[in-house]
């Protein structure tokens, strides 16, 4: 019996997950995701501080050169903690027995993840490509969803504010013009934003190709599994700096340089949308109540990820079903 097979049955269909720390070199890490304070750096300084905890992933993360084949990736791991197998490779091996036949046949693989990134200031004004540019640089597109734990965000951080899109009146030329002088100084791109003060316990629907500018909030993030994205602002809050390359990160190299490829990543109407708060703001919704529980769907206006949020009562007990696989944290 293979070990994928093996850990499945142990679990009864339970998979027991260890943790998966994603460092991000342009990111201070805020410490409040449960990390050993001597762990933040452990990885070394070139690599930048762990500010990521990344949940139930098949998905590799994109961190450079340095990168190890495994970063990212979630282990299932035996209870006395002597056997692991890559989810990846278990997904590959037992396919729609280990995430359902519906699941496997439309992706053929496990479709999402979910993380904690957890930034001590906001960060760059950024962009998740649409399936038809992710698709030239072999990937795929990344829509994405936040909520804002309050158990999770004992502070906000230095700017507890996200931009959002462009504001209506923005025009392309603008855009290409603060794209066009990345490379002296701060840009301005935020100059045709607009922030939304986060409120704990809430939520925002991210499409690609729509620019944002996240708070310095613990957030937590389901997504497609994908980990493309470009930034696009030069010049953060506090007067941190963004590398060039990443202004082209996941742009086919025939591309790069060409400031108006960058320009048709952006999605616009969804970007100039006058009513963008009524459109992706989420407050969470109740499915189901009682002395014993509460469910809410908490991230629900993406049609390819979502996230439930089930709350327990002290002392009771309940029994949830859900029709399809799914990644749980606990809090």
């Amino acid at each position: 019996m293979s070990v994928a097979k093996k850990l499945l049955k142990e679990g009864g269909g339970i998979l027991r997950l260890a943790p998966t720390w994603v460092p991000r070199a342009f990111c201070r890490p805020a410490k409040r995701i449960k990390l050993h304070p001597d762990d933040y750096y452990v990885l070394g300084l070139e690599r930048g501080g762990i500010d990521e905890r990344w949940l139930s992933s098949t998905t590799h993360a994109e961190n450079g050169p340095l990168t190890p084949d495994d970063e990212g990736l979630s282990y299932i791991v035996s209870r006395d903690g002597s056997e692991r197998v890559l989810l990846r490779d278990a997904v590959d091996e037992l396919k729609g027995e280990i995430i359902g036949d519906a699941l496997w046949n439309e992706y053929g693989k496990w479709p999402m993840f979910s993380k904690f990134f957890d930034n001590l200031g906001p960060l760059p004004h950024h962009i998740h490509h649409r399936d038809e540019h992710a698709a030239r640089v072999g990937a795929d597109g990344k829509p994405e969803m936040y909520f804002f734990p309050s158990q999770m965000n004992n502070y906000e951080g230095e700017f507890g504010y996200t931009f959002f899109g462009l504001r209506p009146e923005t025009t392309k030329e603008e855009v290409k013009k603060a794209l066009e002088n990345f490379t002296k100084g701060d840009n301005h791109l935020l100059d045709l934003s607009q922030a939304y003060k986060i409120t704990l316990d809430t939520g925002w629907d991210v499409p690609p190709g729509v620019l944002h500018a996240p708070a310095s909030m613990c957030t937590y993030e389901p997504q497609f599994a994908s980990d493309v994205y470009a930034m696009y602002q030069s010049v953060l809050y506090g007067g941190h700096c963004v590398s060039e390359d990443l202004l082209w990160k996941n742009c086919p190299d025939e591309e790069r340089g060409n400031i108006d490829y960058l320009i048709d990543v952006i999605d616009w109407e969804r970007n100039v949308d006058p009513d963008f708060s009524k459109n992706r703001f989420m407050k969470p919704l109740v499915i189901r109540k009682d002395d014993a529980h509460v469910e809410e769907w908490i991230c629900y206006k993406c049609d390819t990820v979502s996230a439930k949020r089930l709350t327990v009562a002290p002392g009771k007990s309940v029994l949830v079903r859900d029709a399809a696989a799914y990644g749980l944290i606990l809090l």
